[in-house]
């Protein structure tokens, strides 16, 4: 975790008063949050940091976020490498909302560097700008994966029977010179 960097801003209308954005990479996350200024009434500060992607400095993140009372964070729907960030801070009870990267891009004044770009959602996710993508909850993921799996095994299965059903066809000569009949496979159902 590099150190964080301290950045006062200026008052302006919000909908959330304190919130995170992470701009996520394959590696690690840039994170911004965005809070009141402890010592001028009514102006904002964004503290802004890296963050590397394994689980544990992420699930370390969401204890300090949890702690620091973000009310939301937003996460940029970059590749999969949103899914870490995603789902444990999930898990540690913070409400986190996944955007579109094209939505954010479409509003005037993007910045470019990961910096300005963390800092950005973050300014748009106080502001209530952003338009949340579904992502379906824990136990519909949970069916999703088993109802997954179940059918790659069973595509794994008939492509075994294949397999063997192929190597006896292969050794027909074999087995019709000793004057046996053509073998079959059946497949169990």
């Amino acid at each position: 975790m590099s150190r964080p960097q301290v950045i006062d801003d200026e008052q302006h209308e919000q909908v959330h008063e304190r919130v995170a954005a992470i701009d996520v990479a394959k590696d690690s996350g840039m994170v911004c949050t965005r809070t009141p200024h402890p010592s001028r009434p009514g102006a904002r500060r964004s503290t802004v940091w890296t963050v590397k992607a394994r689980m544990n400095a992420v699930r370390a993140l969401g204890r300090q976020l949890h702690k620091d009372g973000i009310e939301i964070v937003t996460l940029e729907s970059t590749s999969d490498y949103w899914r870490i960030w995603f789902f444990t801070l999930e898990a540690c009870g913070l409400a986190v909302q996944l955007v579109n990267a094209a939505q954010a891009k479409n509003l005037p004044g993007r910045p470019k560097t990961d910096k300005l770009d963390a800092q950005w959602l973050a300014r748009l996710t106080e502001m209530g700008l952003l338009r949340a993508s579904f992502v379906p909850p824990k136990a519909i993921r949970d069916l999703r994966d088993c109802t997954r799996a179940r059918t790659r095994l069973i595509q794994e299965r008939a492509r075994c029977w294949q397999r063997l059903e192929k190597l006896l066809v292969r050794h027909e000569a074999l087995l019709l010179s000793d004057g046996g009949e053509r073998p079959s496979i059946s497949l169990p159902s």
